[in-house]
């Protein structure tokens, strides 16, 4: 059935064993020709435990390469039920995972959960996902659930099939069906189905951990990695400068923090930041020269989570930069003209060197919500009078700035490297990105490898 099991089963007679100390029985047999040993008080114990594992490979029970058992003879631990055991990693994990992979995980498990269950549920289907989700799968919630939400949990509890269905490739495969199938009933994206294996692997790992199952069942989930995500950007999605200028001009002339958010934007769009950083940086952080390229020091992120997910209660979970352990940075380079209007906005602001840079309308961090909306009405402003832009997939988000940032670092030249070490990636990563947006060098490649060749016949 997997990997980890055989049926190439071998076992011996008991042996007895006395010794000063008293007697011992010992049951020998062999998996796939690994040998297995366990011993025993009494020889009532140890040909209990032998005529089980005779049962089993008479019956055909596949054995543990690594254990030895069969899968009929594993720990109770096995027949714990579904919801029991995905609470119990919760618990586990809880205290090693971000604010957002917290949050990523409870959605996977609240899918894996509805998929496991015996039956219909007579409340609405999305009164029990949320009630997974937001309190089930929450170790900072599940404490506090309301009495109608406990209800809930204590029937999912009730209606969880047991572990053991994993075991059995027919329901595995179901139950994946169903986890990256939308409500609607069309299959998720790619790049969903990857997210799911990712969040759902360390689970079933944990699984194996515990010796709640045998193996892993998700690599042999074979139908998720038919269709590979695709990570490169749509070219469409690009800001052009032009267009860079009427969105920005737009957010200045906002009646409501309009110059603030104008920097902001100014800033993802000329520095390559993501969101998340940008909302973290301090004045202290910035470097701004009267003349010249200033330099951003960047160090932490801020994403916009929820105060359910994160430890501190803030909406805002305060994480080292993706993809990089805590206490790292890296610096960014500030054109003469981005300086100049950051520099603008600390005296406007009255920022000391200590404060946020981008702040909230209210002091706080900047939300997510504010600055999307503020995207969102420069763009219908601006293209008000080309539908056709609109409706296109043209710096629809606010990360689209980022890409367009680091696109025109590629196709002025700078080496990928720097590119990478500006933006925070990866050259592999910003490769399979950027590859279909990247023009206009083809030209100057082939200048820098033409070379003499010799011509027969040719004057020299």
């Amino acid at each position: 059935m997997t990997d980890r099991l055989s049926y190439d089963v071998k076992i011996w007679k008991t042996t007895v064993y006395a010794g000063k100390r008293g007697t011992t029985y010992t049951v020998r047999w062999t998996v796939a020709g690994a040998y297995f040993p366990k011993t025993f008080a009494t020889s009532a114990l140890a040909e209990s435990f032998r005529s089980k594992l005779v049962t089993a490979a008479a019956d055909g029970k596949g054995f543990d390469r690594e254990t030895g058992l069969p899968v009929s003879m594993r720990t109770e631990q096995a027949s714990t039920s579904w919801y029991d055991f995905a609470v119990e990693y919760v618990d586990a994990r809880w205290g090693d995972m971000a604010a957002n992979g917290r949050k990523n995980v409870a959605r996977v498990l609240t899918a894996v959960t509805m998929a496991t269950l015996k039956a219909t549920p007579r409340v609405p289907e999305l009164e029990v996902r949320t009630a997974l989700r937001e309190f089930a799968f929450n170790c900072n919630r599940r404490a506090d659930a309301p009495t109608e939400v406990q209800a809930i949990l204590r029937w999912v509890q009730r209606n969880s099939q047991p572990m053991s269905l994993w075991e059995d490739p027919r329901r595995a495969d179901q139950v994946w069906r169903d986890v990256t199938t939308r409500l609607d009933g069309t299959r998720v994206a790619a790049s969903s189905v990857k997210r799911i294996r990712r969040a759902l692997n360390p689970v079933l790992e944990y699984a194996v951990h515990k010796q709640a199952l045998p193996t892993n069942p998700l690599p042999k989930q074979k139908a998720a990695a038919r269709t590979k995500p695709n990570t490169a950007i749509d070219k469409r999605c690009l800001i052009s400068l032009e267009h860079t200028a009427l969105l920005l001009d737009a957010i200045y002339h906002r009646p409501r923090g309009g110059p603030r958010l104008h920097a902001f934007f100014a800033t993802l769009r000329y520095c390559g930041l993501r969101p998340e950083e940008a909302v973290a940086l301090r004045v202290s952080d910035v470097t701004l020269p009267e003349e010249g390229w200033g330099e951003l020091t960047v160090h932490r992120a801020t994403p916009e989570v929820g105060r359910q997910w994160t430890d501190s209660g803030e909406i805002h979970d305060n994480r080292p930069l993706k993809g990089r352990e805590a206490g790292d940075t890296r610096l960014v380079p500030v054109q003469p003209d981005l300086v100049k209007i950051l520099r603008a906005h600390i005296v406007r602001e009255r920022l000391k060197p200590g404060d946020i840079l981008f702040k909230g309308e209210f002091g706080g961090v900047l939300a997510g919500v504010v600055f999307r909306r503020a995207w969102k009405r420069a763009r219908e402003q601006v293209f008000a009078s080309q539908p056709h832009v609109l409706a296109s997939p043209m710096g629809r988000r606010v990360y689209d700035n980022r890409h367009s940032c680091l696109t025109e670092w590629l196709n002025g030249g700078t080496p990928p490297a720097q590119v990478a070490e500006w933006a925070g990636t990866s050259v592999a990563l910003l490769h399979s990105t950027y590859a279909r947006v990247v023009t206009g060098q083809k030209e100057r490649v082939l200048a820098q490898l033409a070379v003499p060749v010799w011509v027969p016949g040719a004057p020299e």
